[in-house]
Order: C-alpha cells, then structure tokens, then sequence
C-alpha cells in the first residue's frame, strides 16, 4: 500500500516533513529524486559506485539539511546540493586520486551511460533493460534476490531486513553483497549497467 503522502507534491513533502520529522516522508522523496540525483553525480565522478554512494550521502544529509531551509522549488534545490555535494567532495586529495586510479585502471569513456541521461529517447530499449533486472534477479538464489529488494526497493535497512527475514544483521550484510555482485556479473553478461538500472528501477518501482 502506498504511503499516504505519496500524492504531495515535493514542497508539500518538505514542509510536512519539517513539522513531522518522519523518515518516511524523505523516502518518497528518494524515489522520485534518486535518478535525478545519481545524473548528477555521474557528471563529476563518473564513476558508478562513488555516484551510488553520493547519492545515499545526499540524502541522509537532507534529514538535517531540509531543517534548515525554506524549499520553493525542492527539484531545482536538490540538483544544487547533489553539485555542490560533488564539487566540495572532488576537494578531497583522496577521492581525486582515486577517480585518477579508475579511469587509469578501466580506461573506460562512460559512453554507456547516455542512453541512462536521456532515457525518454528510446522506450522500448529501456523497457528492455528494466526486465532484464528482473531476469538478472531470478537468476540469484532466493535470499539474495529477497535482501536486495528489502534493501533497494523498500528501503529498509539492515536492522529492518535481519527483524523482518529473522537472519543476524550478518547474513543480511553478506547477502546484499554477495547478491549484489552476482546481479551486476548477470547484468554485465548481457551488456547493462547495474548502477544506472537499479536506480532507475528503484523509481519506477515507488
């Protein structure tokens, strides 16, 4: 069942979460917002995985952050923390040798991700891609197949996925993993990027 701010508009959300503090409300947040913002962090980095996780820093930063201001176009609001997220990271004299490293090490032009920037030019291509996240998830046992989509879909966090499936905090761990390496080897053997996909399918899933 959705959740019952679902139908608020994105102003209305932070307002309501700026009286309530409630979690949840930052989640529906996250589902409309994550492909946006994961675009934007893929334009600094380029780097799927530090991408990945800028976007979870993003938005566990808006917990305080959303306190802080008054939010008239939180769409336009967002894409500039997600740059100036990037910006004051790609500071850090760690982060910068690391890209360096990857691009070094991969020798990759990230060519692959224009179809993700621009998604709405080919529909049936994209309608391709997300079945095949699904194809690529039954293809891993079922426990893994369960914990990513507790963990990606609904957003439920170790804690809530090990009270809710009975497993120690450490199987969860060890499951999202290992889970998550056997879905991006699945995906790559047909040629798609696990990152751009997944987050993509986490939207159109809300």
């Amino acid at each position: 069942m959705p959740y019952a701010g679902s139908h608020l508009s994105d102003e209305d959300l932070v307002l309501e979460f700026q009286k309530t503090e409630d979690k949840e409300l930052i989640g529906i947040l996250f589902k409309r917002h994550s492909l946006l913002c994961f675009t934007v962090c893929m334009k600094y980095y380029k780097n799927e995985t530090l991408a990945e996780d800028a976007v979870m820093q993003v938005f566990e930063k808006l917990l305080s952050t959303l306190q802080q201001h008054p939010i008239q176009n939180f769409k336009s609001w967002l894409h500039s923390v997600c740059r100036n997220h990037c910006l004051m990271e790609l500071r850090k004299p760690q982060l910068f040798q690391a890209l360096v490293q990857n691009e070094e090490e991969s020798g990759e032009d990230f060519m692959e991700f224009d179809w993700f920037v621009h998604p709405e030019e080919d529909k049936q291509i994209l309608e391709e891609k997300l079945q095949a996240v699904e194809t690529s998830l039954n293809e891993l046992n079922q426990l893994q197949a369960n914990c990513l989509r507790w963990f990606y879909l609904e957003r439920l966090s170790y804690e809530q996925i090990s009270k809710q499936s009975g497993m120690s905090l450490n199987e969860v761990k060890s499951h999202i993993q290992n889970g998550k390496r056997n879905l991006k080897l699945a995906m790559a053997r047909k040629g798609i990027s696990y990152t751009s996909i997944l987050f993509l399918w986490i939207q159109l899933s809300a």
